[in-house]
């Protein structure tokens, strides 16, 4: 690719598209027709930050802490490729938060447990929780799950816990002589860790939720259904039903999304923003196949395609999930999915990396905006999505060049956590946060 990906920006807005739009979001739409860049205010022009870390708009502050290498609470190093995170209520007034690092098995410093707390011995993968005390100082950490291979993003789920992915589909018989990444396990799968976790969990891989290339997840509290990204060019969108709402040990269906009257639609290019397709979901017969084959399974049978699917979010009854290199430029798009009504659109399309590049991780904020971490090439920012379709950038990585990874905010909605890839750090946010 290019080192220069500056193209204009398409998106429409969160309103309900029909024969007559509301005067804004037909404001918007002839803006966008124009050829103009559709840019909200936000929360005002960034602050270049002296210690070259992070510019952040007037008035926020942030804290920065554990570090790769710095030394935990149960005495390991903190292992890098800080990624996929989740913020939990904990006792007195603190706030739980368990971070996956998307390590490879010849990677370091790596997530470190027991023998018997280790899903595959070779792998270095695997997620450390963290304590945060109210004042966003640093309490505890230690690792929760061990063993693992590159421990993307994840999800939270209703009952207290943190759904960790595996973006790998490795297995012993890929195995080659000598080979640094070798397993001893098969991985593409997810793992479950309670938020209440003190210590590693068993590693237990939810085989019926699918292997393949796991990038996150989100759970409709209505049903229990989790929704699945893959990473992968040609990756599905899936959804798991669980034999047991809220018991993903015992089992469930696996289905991939397809889109009615479009049998395996290609979505990443030439698909119009904000047009509302209905979908139906086929059932996948082999979830945990010896082969990479799930999304052709899904594919053969009429499923759509979604290009690098990534960061998913649940929010009032809507579902909405990132495509990395989507749209006609390949810079990003960002889908809704409504499962009461099991509508699929495309929310947002970038085409100027200037305004959106490369949408990875993604949450909703308490003041109703969406939150997306960017995973460019050139330089990363975290940008707000507003109700109305506008974007804005909250916050620049002025450290490096690597991508932004972890949203999430504390029970209390005053701070926003998040990890910067590489080195790997974490960081606490606050400031005068927008009120609803």
């Amino acid at each position: 690719m290019a080192l220069s990906r500056r193209r204009f920006l398409t998106l429409a807005g969160a309103g309900t598209v029909s024969t007559v739009l509301a005067t804004p979001l037909q404001a918007l739409y002839t803006r966008v027709a124009q050829g103009q860049s559709v840019q909200a205010k936000g929360f005002g022009a960034l602050v270049k930050d002296p210690k070259g870390v992070l510019d952040l708009p007037p008035g926020f502050s942030y804290r920065e802490f554990s570090a790769i290498g710095n030394q935990m609470s149960d005495g390991n190093p903190v292992p890098g490729d800080h990624d996929g995170m989740a913020a939990f209520a904990g006792p007195n007034n603190t706030t739980i938060l368990v971070r996956n690092h998307e390590l490879s098995p010849n990677e370091a410093p790596a997530v470190i447990a027991a023998a018997d707390r280790q899903y595959d011995p070779l792998c270095k993968g695997g997620t450390t929780t963290l304590i945060v005390a109210p004042d966003r100082s640093l309490v505890r950490d230690f690792v929760s799950l061990a063993g693992t291979y590159r421990n993307c993003a994840g999800g939270t789920t209703p009952w207290g816990s943190w759904i960790s992915c595996e973006e790998a589909i490795a297995t012993p018989a890929m195995n080659k002589p000598g080979d640094l990444t070798n397993v001893e396990q098969a991985h593409g799968y997810n793992f479950e860790v309670l938020a209440s976790a003190s210590g590693p969990v068993d590693p237990i891989p939810l085989k019926a939720m699918g292997r393949f290339n796991h990038e996150a997840i989100a759970v409709d509290p209505a049903t229990g259904t989790v929704y699945q990204t893959e990473d992968r060019g040609d990756g599905l969108f899936y959804r798991f039903m669980p034999t047991q709402p809220g018991k993903l040990q015992a089992g469930g269906i696996l289905q991939a999304l397809k889109i009615k009257d479009r049998p395996q639609a290609i979505t990443k290019t030439k698909f119009p923003v904000g047009q509302k397709f209905a979908t139906e979901w086929i059932t996948i017969e082999q979830p945990d196949p010896p082969e990479d084959t799930v999304r052709q399974e899904g594919f053969s049978q009429g499923a759509a395609q979604f290009s690098r699917g990534e960061g998913i979010c649940y929010s009032k009854g809507e579902i909405y999930f990132t495509c990395t290199d989507g749209g006609n430029s390949s810079g990003g798009q960002i889908w809704r999915y409504t499962p009461s009504s099991n509508i699929i659109e495309l929310f947002v399309e970038s085409g100027d990396q200037n305004v959106l590049d490369f949408p990875d991780n993604l949450i909703m904020a308490p003041f109703g905006d969406l939150i997306v971490c960017e995973d460019g090439f050139n330089t990363n920012n975290i940008v707000g999505v507003t109700p109305q379709g506008e974007i804005y950038r909250f916050a620049h990585n002025a450290m490096n060049e690597s991508e932004f990874a972890g949203v999430c905010f504390s029970p209390d909605g005053q701070t926003m956590f998040v990890n910067i890839q590489t080195p790997g750090t974490t960081l606490a946010i606050w400031g005068p946060w927008k009120t609803v």
